[in-house]
């Protein structure tokens, strides 16, 4: 390789060559969708031909099962942490140099399989994300690229993953610039757009043109109905937040339970029970939508503990509620104790129900007579829009997979509703939550995003003449020659920082020789405007910098002097990253 790459640079264009490995990224990861796909599809006929026929509630030990799989096979094989892939895409870009570690090109995809298989409540989408944005980290690091680069290959191996699994180029290309990338320019476009492609002709090549979910549009859009829409965007938006803030509730009470095996008894147990009361909770769910779609949404329930309860009804319209509510606990529960798998199909799980459900209800207690299929449709890229606050993706997403364009007019409305709806509530998705409550929000701000990549540890000054406490002002003024700052830290014998001594201050009486011995560094100190602690984020600091107008800040880790922090220094290294950041 290393003699290809000398090759490669004096004989391709640096342009050249991007785009020919955005077509190589988004090959392999529509590839990989294709193979997640069918392994999914694959172990599912299994286990429904071997074990899940053999009694009418055999079942229901399964996700147990596939949950305490999953939990061996990461503890034991990966033995890292590969949950939460969108999330953990988004911190390798703001955080390690959008670096992703070889393991996450196949072990994302055969944990999210074993869990979703044995009828975990969660989608294949978010693994497949991570296998694809690491198999384009992992081809620009093997052909020696630089940090936006490989931060472009990530990209490219996110969008042909989401084009490849939902044969939906566009909504690999939206995706990738709403959820994941830093900035918007041509030069990464048009990668963009040929790894979509790309990923896109080698899933329909493998599997043919089927489509994952078929929509023929019963009632075409009326304009009268557009109200409804408003009011469908609305719920979606709320439902949204009922999603993120559930989904994140419910995880950290998981955490919470330190004992592991008793974390997956008790998630696979709720899990179990959840998928006796309400079926149409088990596995990703598409099956359910397709229903719904086809308007056949009254027979959702015939296999279930409530196959008595009739459409029509106010107890139909309670239980409609009750998967739209349990769908989250259920998808929380399967990740919470263990399992591996997204919120891409969740959310269009609970989507479908949340248009079915207010359509269903508007039906019934007023004159109206609105097409449930269409606001199910609709609901679907509502709901998606306000999670994962990607309302482009959710239009078009909706659109590609269903076919459904003649109905976009809606899809924009509830899309765009439900999201400005959350807004209000949740500036943050489900993604980037957890990042923002750390402070290692990922942005589309490119000034905070480039805040984010500086490291504090590599812009710590260390070359300060250090005081001790106890030292004479004649001991200080032995030292003044040696020191190349104004200013000088002041530890204590367990090297912990107790104060600063400022040149400006001591100058007034540095050539009083009267006080040289009867004046000590704990006089002549004083607290520094604010400390810096070693693991602080570079946000946090910069606001300490804003508040105290200070040029230096001491920087402490646990308790210990490690350096300085200078407002100089950080000021060049952002300026260096934000030029070698655009530059295209």
């Amino acid at each position: 390789m290393r003699r290809f790459n000398i090759w490669r640079v004096r004989t391709i264009p640096e342009r050249t060559f991007i785009l020919i490995l955005s077509v190589l990224v988004g090959g392999i990861s529509g590839l990989a969708a294709v193979i997640l796909k069918n392994l999914i599809h694959s172990s599912i006929t299994l286990l429904n031909d071997n074990f899940l026929n053999q009694g009418a509630y055999s079942y229901l030990i399964f996700p147990i099962i596939g949950i305490a799989l999953t939990f061996l096979f990461v503890k034991y094989v990966v033995r890292d942490n590969i949950s939460h892939g969108v999330t953990r895409v988004l911190q390798s870009i703001s955080k390690r140099n959008s670096l992703i570690k070889k393991h996450h090109t196949w072990t994302s995809m055969l944990s999210s399989t074993i869990t979703i298989s044995f009828g975990g409540s969660v989608g294949a989408e978010a693994p497949v994300v991570l296998t694809g944005s690491a198999i384009g980290s992992n081809l620009a690091r093997v052909f020696k690229l630089d940090y936006r680069k490989i931060t472009l290959m990530v990209g490219c191996g996110a969008a042909g993953a989401i084009a490849g699994i939902f044969k939906a180029p566009l909504t690999g290309l939206l995706f990738t610039l709403e959820v994941l990338m830093l900035d918007l320019t041509m030069a990464s476009l048009i990668p963009l757009m040929i790894s979509a492609v790309t990923a896109t002709t080698v899933a329909y090549f493998f599997m043919g043109d089927s489509m994952l979910l078929t929509f023929k549009l019963a009632q075409s859009f009326a304009i009268e109905n557009i109200g409804y829409y408003i009011i469908l965007g609305v719920f979606c938006g709320f439902v949204s937040v009922y999603f993120t803030r559930a989904t994140l509730l419910i995880e950290k009470k998981y955490k919470k339970i330190t004992n592991k095996l008793v974390r997956l008894l008790v998630g696979g147990s709720i899990l179990t029970l959840l998928i006796f009361m309400f079926p149409s909770v088990w596995g990703e769910g598409y099956n359910y939508i397709s229903t719904i779609l086809h308007g056949e949404g009254g027979t959702i329930f015939h296999n279930s503990f409530f196959a008595n309860v009739e459409p029509g009804t106010i107890w139909f319209i309670l239980l409609l509620f009750a998967v739209l509510i349990f769908k989250v606990v259920a998808m929380a529960s399967t990740t919470g104790a263990g399992g591996v798998g997204g919120i891409f199909a969740p959310t269009l799980v609970v989507g479908s129900f949340a248009g079915y459900f207010l359509v269903h209800t508007l039906n019934m207690f007023s004159s109206v007579n609105l097409p449930e299929s269409n606001f199910a449709l609709v609901g679907m890229s509502g709901v998606m829009s306000g999670v994962m606050h990607a309302p482009l993706t959710a239009i078009f997403l909706i659109a590609e997979i269903t076919g459904g364009y003649d109905l976009i007019l809606p899809l924009i409305l509830v899309a765009t509703i439900s999201y400005i709806t959350i807004m209000i509530f949740e500036p943050h998705s489900i993604y980037t939550k957890r990042l923002a409550e750390k402070g290692e929000l990922l942005t589309h701000h490119k000034d905070r995003n480039v805040l984010v990549m500086l490291d504090t540890e590599k812009l710590i000054e260390t070359g300060f003449i250090v005081l001790k406490d106890d030292e004479t002002l004649r001991d200080f003024v032995r030292k003044v020659p040696h020191s190349k700052r104004n200013i000088f830290p002041v530890l204590d014998d367990d090297e912990k920082l107790v104060g600063v001594v400022l040149m400006e201050n001591v100058r007034p009486i540095i050539f009083n020789r009267a006080l040289y011995d009867n004046t000590y560094v704990n006089d002549l100190m004083i607290s520094p405007p604010a400390i810096v602690d070693m693991n602080e984020n570079m946000d946090s600091v910069m606001k300490k910098f804003q508040k105290t107008k200070a040029w230096n800040l001491p920087v402490t880790e646990n308790g210990k002097y490690r350096g300085f922090l200078s407002k100089s220094k950080i000021f060049n290294e952002y300026r260096d990253i934000l030029v070698h950041f655009s530059d295209d």
